[in-house]
C-alpha cells in the first residue's frame, strides 16, 4: 500500500511538472533566471565564459537549476532556453530540456545552472531537432574559463558544443557526455502559439517577448 501510494504521488508531481511547463508565466520565469544566472556568471572577476568563444558561438542555452525539478524527477532533469545568432541580432528563446548525463544535472539536492555554447552550423541542425545526445550525436567538452580561451587546447576549441556548470557558487567547464538536450514544445507552444516551429523561433522570425530583452542585451555586451 505504501508503495502505491508513493508511486501516486510521484505521478502526480509529474504531471503537475507537465502542466507547468505548458503555462506562459513560467516561461518568463525561466526566461528572466537565464538572464539572472548569465549576468552573475559573467560578473564574476576573472571567471566566466570567454568573451571570444561567445563572440564565436552560434548558439548559447542556458539551464537554470530548479530544485523543484530534483525531487520531482530524479535529479537528472532541468528546463531552459536557447538563443541563436541572425542576421538582425539574438532570436528570441527557444525552450528546451535537459536530461540524464554521465554527471548528473543536479546532485544531492543541490541546484545546478548549465551553459552551453553551440559553436559551428552541425551544432545548431542538433539543436533543432527533437533531441540529440551530447558525446553522442554532437561532441561535447568542458569549456574554458576566464577573460579568453587562447591558451586551452585544441580539443576543447574544436567540439561542436562547449558546456559549462555552477553548483554553490562554483563555476566550471564540466562534460555533459551522455546528456541528452530536447525540445520542449510546450514551452515554445505556451510562449508564441502552436503554430509557431523551432525554426522560425531560432532564424529569428518570431518577435522577441519582453521578458527576453534583458538576457539578449546581455549576450549581445558579452559577445561583442
Amino acid at each position: 500500500m505504501c508503495k502505491r501510494f508513493l508511486l501516486l504521488a510521484a505521478a502526480t508531481m509529474l504531471a503537475a511538472a507537465t502542466v507547468a511547463a505548458s503555462d506562459r508565466q513560467d516561461d518568463v520565469s525561466r526566461t528572466r533566471k537565464a538572464a539572472q544566472v548569465f549576468n552573475e556568471i559573467m560578473s564574476a572577476p576573472d571567471k566566466g565564459v570567454p568573451h571570444d568563444l561567445l563572440a564565436k558561438a552560434k548558439c548559447v542555452a542556458i539551464i537554470p537549476g530548479e530544485l523543484k525539478f530534483a525531487f520531482i524527477l530524479g535529479g537528472n532533469y532541468g528546463r531552459g532556453v536557447a538563443t541563436c545568432r541572425t542576421a538582425s541580432g539574438w532570436s528570441a528563446p527557444m525552450f528546451v530540456a535537459v536530461d540524464g548525463g554521465s554527471v548528473g544535472y543536479q546532485i544531492g539536492g543541490s541546484s545546478t545552472d548549465l551553459v552551453m555554447l553551440f559553436m559551428n552550423d552541425h551544432a545548431l541542425n542538433h539543436l533543432l531537432s527533437d533531441k540529440f545526445k551530447l558525446g553522442g550525436d554532437a561532441s561535447v567538452a568542458a569549456g574554458p574559463v576566464g577573460r579568453n580561451a587562447q591558451a586551452d587546447t585544441d580539443i576543447s576549441l574544436r567540439a561542436e558544443v562547449l558546456s559549462y556548470s555552477r553548483t554553490h557558487g562554483a563555476f566550471a567547464g564540466i562534460s555533459l557526455d551522455g546528456a541528452v538536450v530536447q525540445a520542449d514544445r510546450s514551452g515554445d507552444h505556451a510562449m508564441y502559439g502552436e503554430n509557431v516551429s523551432r525554426h522560425q523561433i531560432l532564424d529569428g522570425k518570431v518577435a522577441v517577448p519582453e521578458s527576453a530583452r534583458g538576457l539578449l542585451k546581455s549576450l549581445d555586451q558579452y559577445s561583442a
